[in-house]
């Protein structure tokens, strides 16, 4: 049995937890520098390929490698991982001619790859490699090798995957990006693959809240005052957009309009009472954006219009919708 340990001493759990973070640090710092033609050639290789990104590991690698493919499928890689045991009994059959294959292993020696990496070659589907030993067997096989700086492990006795999986992982992310921005990936693009969640109400846009068609609170120019309140009751926005001949946004009048023509109200049309040229926002805007415009101008709607060249309303967004969708 485990010897019980006995009391802990908060300065040497600090100091040894500084230490594992400093020396994955150092790591780090080492991979970015030894980026090279390998990096480079690594992206062109995923940008060529028809198909998706096949990643798999044995073990630690293998858990890194689900995380690199969950990171290229989200940032407009396709990718899938697979579990190397299970592609010895039957998943060989996802990979196709068209995929590519990045394979992880710290040694180089994983014998749970070596079907893997049979089949690649049986079937000339591109390999990458990914190890910290250059004379390994995955590195030889590889059509492209990528070789991790020999930076120690961080545990005491340099056997746990620790510095090796965090330099894996980074590596991961750096292809990822560098496809990402490569590919020209836009905020509505993340947002299509992370519609729940914070990070889905962050990049939501106006259009994607915003109320339109027979929602919208609109009249026209030379309305009578009694037919615009009528409007603004029923829709229930608290507002009434004024529109030109030409179907323009010219003008808006709210509760504050109202209340400062209150005298002989009903005898006006709206030229009289509108505010004109009000704030508005492009329905492609995200609706972030839209609310900071709201709580900056201490108002509760904003019209959207077609775009940021366009003066056609195309919908209205209210506070609330933004704070029902989470965003903040």
């Amino acid at each position: 049995m485990t010897p019980r340990p006995g009391p802990t001493n908060p300065e040497t759990l600090i100091a040894a937890g500084q230490k594992v973070i400093m020396t994955e640090a150092a790591a780090l710092g080492a991979l970015a520098d030894s980026l090279g033609t390998a990096f480079a050639s690594a992206i062109e290789m995923i940008l060529a390929a028809e198909g998706r990104v096949i990643v798999s590991g044995m073990g630690k690698s293998g858990h890194i490698a689900r995380k690199i493919a969950a990171t290229f499928a989200s940032t407009g890689t396709p990718s899938i991982f697979v579990h190397p045991a299970e592609a010895s009994h039957g998943d060989l059959g996802m990979i196709t001619g068209h995929d590519i294959v990045l394979l992880l292993s710290n040694s180089g020696e994983t014998s749970e790859l070596s079907d893997l990496m049979a089949y690649t070659r049986r079937f000339s589907i591109p390999l990458i490699g990914v190890a910290s030993r250059a004379e390994s067997t995955l590195i030889r096989k590889s059509d492209l090798g990528m070789v991790l700086p020999p930076e120690p492990e961080a545990c005491s006795s340099g056997l746990a995957p620790t510095t090796s999986t965090t330099m894996t992982l980074a590596l991961g992310d750096a292809l990822a990006i560098a496809l990402m921005e490569h590919r020209e990936f836009s905020p509505e693009d993340f947002r299509r693959f992370h519609p729940g969640g914070r990070l889905g109400a962050r990049l939501a846009t106006v259009a994607n809240l915003m109320h339109d068609g027979n929602d919208l609170p609109l009249v026209a120019l030379g309305t009578p005052m009694s037919d615009a309140l009528l409007i603004m009751s029923q829709k229930s926005f608290g507002v009434v957009g004024i529109q030109n001949s030409a179907g323009d946004l010219v003008g808006i009048i709210t509760d504050g309009d109202l209340r400062r023509h209150m005298n002989g109200l009903l005898d006006r049309t709206v030229d009289d009472v509108m505010t004109p040229d009000p704030t508005t926002v492009a329905a492609d805007a995200l609706a972030s954006e839209a609310l900071g415009t709201m709580n900056r101008l201490k108002i509760t709607t904003l019209f959207a219009l077609e775009s940021d060249r366009s003066h056609k309303p195309v919908g209205i967004l209210h506070i609330h919708d933004c704070l029902r969708a989470g965003v903040t």
